[in-house]
């Protein structure tokens, strides 16, 4: 009976001492525990020193900060770069050197129109005059044509004219002279007709010479404002010297349309003046050959009467 009461009384101080160190070890555990959790938000969260905050300023106070002023030398590089943008932002030498190339092509343009019309007139008008010519039988038959026909007006009429006056002069000459002195007026007269032509393609010459030359000038003189640009601007950026050599090779190009037609038109000048010229040989030689003849038959019709009157 003694050793059952003792057995139970083991087990019940053995079971008092394992629920009290498991007490124990909840109370430790728990007491580890909570300065963990405290020193974490220690480190979550570090406090800062605070920092005085400046006053608000009202809009109206405000400064605005100034931006630098972005250096872009001489003419900055605009977004349309067309003929007449280049024009108005060009050099005032430029500007002068474009306006008078436009004034020598439109010059070239005006007396193109106008010496082509007149030119066509006058080689209809000779070689109808030459075909009356050729129609003709003498000096005689051409007065009426003269007066009412191909001849009137022009320089083949006054071809006729001259060879019937000096003729008439000199009726009571030798026919050698005659012919020599007619033939001396009939050439001033296709000199005067050849210098009349002449008129207005001097000048297109002139233009077709030295447009190209005063196109390079405005060109040396655009490219020379552009590096002085970029010595101001101390900068090698592109946009410095675009503008002025898009001003300076618009002068060259300007130069060429005012030279390239004048050139063109002055040869065609040349050459139909040439054939003018041609037509006007051709009625004084047929005016030549008509006094020739009238000459010779009067010297036959007087040889003729030289002997009745012997008799």
């Amino acid at each position: 009976m003694r050793s059952v009461w003792r057995t139970r009384l083991k087990i019940v101080v053995l079971a008092g001492l394992l629920i009290g160190g498991a007490c124990d070890g909840i109370v430790m555990a728990q007491t580890q525990a909570a300065p963990a959790e405290a020193a974490v938000p220690a480190l979550s969260s570090p406090t800062l020193p605070t920092v005085p905050t400046a006053p608000a300023i009202p809009l109206e106070t405000q400064t605005p900060v100034a931006t630098p002023p972005t250096t872009m030398g001489i003419g900055s590089l605009p977004h349309d770069l067309s003929p007449w943008t280049m024009f108005l932002n060009a050099d005032i030498v430029v500007k002068a050197i474009m306006v008078g190339l436009a004034l020598a092509s439109l010059a070239t343009w005006t007396i193109w129109i106008a010496k082509s019309l007149a030119l066509a007139a006058a080689r209809h008008r000779a070689t109808r005059a030459v075909r009356a010519l050729l129609e003709a039988r003498s000096l005689a038959d051409l007065a009426t044509e003269r007066e009412s026909g191909s001849l009137r007006g022009g320089p083949v009429a006054a071809l006729v004219h001259t060879a019937q006056h000096e003729r008439d002069r000199s009726a009571d000459l030798p026919p050698d002279g005659i012919k020599e002195r007619v033939a001396i007026a009939l050439s001033r007269v296709e000199a005067r007709a050849g210098r009349a032509m002449n008129k207005g393609t001097g000048l297109i010459a002139t233009i077709g010479a030295t447009a190209p030359f005063v196109g390079l000038f405005g060109t040396v003189w655009g490219i020379m404002n552009a590096f002085v640009g970029i010595s101001q601007a101390h900068t090698t950026n592109l946009a410095v010297v675009a503008p002025g050599i898009a001003e300076a090779l618009l002068a060259t190009a300007i130069g060429l349309v005012a030279a390239i037609p004048a050139v063109i038109i002055f040869n065609s000048f040349a050459r139909g003046i040439a054939g003018y010229k041609a037509i006007l040989a051709d009625a004084s030689a047929e005016v030549l050959r008509h006094l020739s003849r009238d000459l010779d038959r009067r010297e036959a019709h007087d040889s003729g009467r030289r002997p009745l009157a012997a008799e």
